[in-house]
């Protein structure tokens, strides 16, 4: 463990960790990646508070940049330390982009094989070094948001002798469904988010279909990073549509559509759809989030398949009813259609056929579970299926759950002190 720089801000201490770490845990004594985590504590703290370890959403995001005490964070740090950890590939852990992997550009199968070390099963075998090194035996206690609670059901199946709690935030994974079954649900949850997109700005209607139709007849039309626009393009801005602010950024984006007095699309709404969506810059997002699901069997691109199921969601021009945005998924075209994927299309294409992917969950653990455990599930989740949710949190020994309509899958972020508050509660009830 390396301590780079400590920080002070008002109320808050920072202090840089880096950790080297195998790439593949199976194989201590191959190639190492770093794992960079951010140490938060409050200044002269008199006594040595417990460690609460965020593991972030995504995969493929980078865990946030705290500029103050706000939010969650100030709500946990009166009973923790916080230790906020880049899960690998991501922010100043050793990252996946264009850049980075250049060296197996030209070697699809390499890079592939690469890319598969980086899912929740290694994250968890990296967070289990760190406390050792950082801590040694004792437990520390694990707050998963989204993608993070699925990393935490992976701590709890395979190394729940090092936690001394666990924190679900609409993170509940699905134990054994497959990945199709995953898209049906979050294909009929994102039918049921247009609807209510449309119910607040029916204006949008007309206005949304005004932009896709002049979209759909232009194929020349280019984004300022130089890919094309294309109508199923702009549907993936459907992937905002779950969050507590979502529905606003997307009517906000249409409402300055069009250059003042002329039929042409503005380079502030083309900037901004951009700046909306996250597949470019952080490509590993998109390259393993099917793979979030594989356990045994190949994905084979289960959100293509499973949208022909849903032909609610096809663009036609000259209809008058709302345009519907997709939601989380991802397709094999967006590895041409956005061009800092374009390195990855061979490599994604190997993931997507690729089985026997190991088993993330363990039932039977889970099922005599003896860490104290709390969930919160939100009712009206877009991104993670509210009965699977229900289904994972019974086969949890001793999980207490919370279930909620007044927030959205983004509650840990829109009301953290809130919801993390109300999680600590449950956690602690006896």
């Amino acid at each position: 463990m390396i301590s780079t720089e400590t920080t002070v801000l008002p109320g808050l201490t920072l202090r840089d960790l880096l950790f080297d770490l195998p790439l593949d845990h199976a194989r201590p004594e191959g190639p190492t990646i770093q794992v960079y985590a951010r140490a938060l504590d409050v200044p002269e703290r008199e006594h040595e508070a417990p460690w609460l370890v965020f593991l972030q959403g995504g995969p493929g995001f980078g865990a946030p940049r705290p500029s103050g005490v706000s939010g969650w964070i100030k709500r946990a740090l009166r009973d923790y330390r916080v230790l906020l950890l880049d899960q690998r590939g991501t922010g100043r852990s050793t990252p996946i982009s264009v850049e980075s992997v250049r060296h197996l550009e030209h070697d699809a199968a390499a890079l592939a094989d690469y890319l598969a070390c980086f899912r929740a099963d290694a994250i968890v075998a990296d967070c289990e070094v760190i406390r050792r090194r950082l801590i040694g035996e004792r437990r520390w206690t694990l707050l998963g948001q989204s993608y993070g609670g699925f990393c935490t059901a992976r701590y709890l199946s395979v190394a729940p002798h090092g936690l001394r709690g666990a924190i679900f935030t609409g993170g509940l994974p699905p134990l054994s469904l497959h990945a199709d079954d995953v898209y049906r649900a979050t294909y009929r949850r994102a039918l049921e988010q247009n609807r209510r997109y449309y119910a607040r700005y029916p204006g949008d209607i007309t206005r949304v279909r005004e932009v896709f139709e002049h979209v759909a007849a232009r194929p020349e039309l280019r984004l300022p990073e130089g890919g094309p626009l294309s109508p199923r393009k702009l549907q993936q801005l459907g992937l905002l549509l779950g969050f507590h602010d979502g529905h606003e950024t997307i009517h906000y984006l249409f409402e300055d559509a069009w250059v003042p007095g002329r039929r042409e699309l503005s380079y502030k709404f083309l900037r901004g759809f951009e700046h909306a969506l996250p597949f470019d810059t952080n490509p590993l997002y998109t390259l393993l989030h099917e793979a979030c699901y594989a356990q045994g069997s190949a994905t084979r691109w289960s959100a293509e398949r499973i949208r022909a199921e849903f032909p609610a969601f096809t663009f036609t021009p000259g209809e008058t009813e709302g345009v519907r945005f997709t939601g989380e998924m991802i397709y094999p075209w967006m590895f041409q259609e956005w061009p800092r994927l374009r390195p990855f299309a061979a490599a994604a294409e190997r993931l997507a056929a690729r089985g026997g992917w190991p088993t993330l969950y363990d039932p039977q653990q889970l099922a005599r579970n003896e860490v104290p455990a709390a969930a919160v599930i939100y009712e009206h989740d877009m991104y993670v299926e509210r009965r699977f949710s229900e289904q994972t949190a019974g086969a949890i020994r001793g999980l207490k759950t919370w279930e909620t309509a007044r927030y959205p899958h983004s509650g840990l972020r829109a009301a953290g002190e809130v919801v993390l508050g109300r999680l600590l509660e449950l956690l602690h009830a006896r």
